[in-house]
């Protein structure tokens, strides 16, 4: 399992793609029956709900102002986030890792994770390597990174904080 990555700065696009990895790794880890899975699962959780919550309070609000995506795409990302947060709320809930119910609260995770990764991707990646400065996307990359980094030493991926986080968006 790839450690948590430590939060420095430097252009967002290429810390969130670096985060995206991570998930991917995190994922294939989680399905490997001889994984430490509680433990990748911890860490997933702390760094799944740190990245959306830094991109929902940094990142998005950022890229809409300069225009490089519009209010819709932030409600389609921040409804994607509120769903795999569902998802990874469902698979914290397992108790017996190794039990089918948990591979397929995997697989129910894995399957939103990846449709959102690759959505964010080109829809709003694409557009804030082509419509923001490289400056701008420095200093935002470094808004992100103190964000997620203040958010994961809160101990913002326990059950209770993720379910908390659920329960917001079902009110909405």
């Amino acid at each position: 399992m790839p450690k948590i990555l430590p939060a420095t700065g430097g252009d967002v696009v290429e810390i969130i793609l670096a985060d995206h990895r991570w998930f991917e790794e995190a994922l294939r880890e989680l399905r490997d029956v001889r994984s430490d899975r509680s433990a990748v699962l911890a860490d997933l959780a702390t760094v799944l709900i740190a990245h959306a919550e830094a991109e929902e309070s940094k990142v998005y609000p950022s890229l809409r102002k300069r225009h490089a995506i519009d209010a819709e795409e932030v409600e389609h990302s921040e409804h994607e986030h509120d769903e795999g947060n569902e998802a990874l709320l469902e698979l914290m809930e397992v108790e017996d890792t190794g039990s089918e119910e948990f591979s397929e609260k995997v697989h129910e995770l894995s399957e939103a994770l990846s449709h959102h990764l690759d959505e964010e991707e080109r829809d709003v990646l694409n557009p804030a390597r082509t419509d923001v400065s490289e400056e701008v996307r420095r200093q935002l990359g470094d808004a992100f990174a103190e964000e997620r980094a203040r958010l994961i030493d809160s101990g913002c991926g326990d059950i209770a904080n993720v379910r908390k986080i659920v329960e917001a968006a079902k009110q909405h």
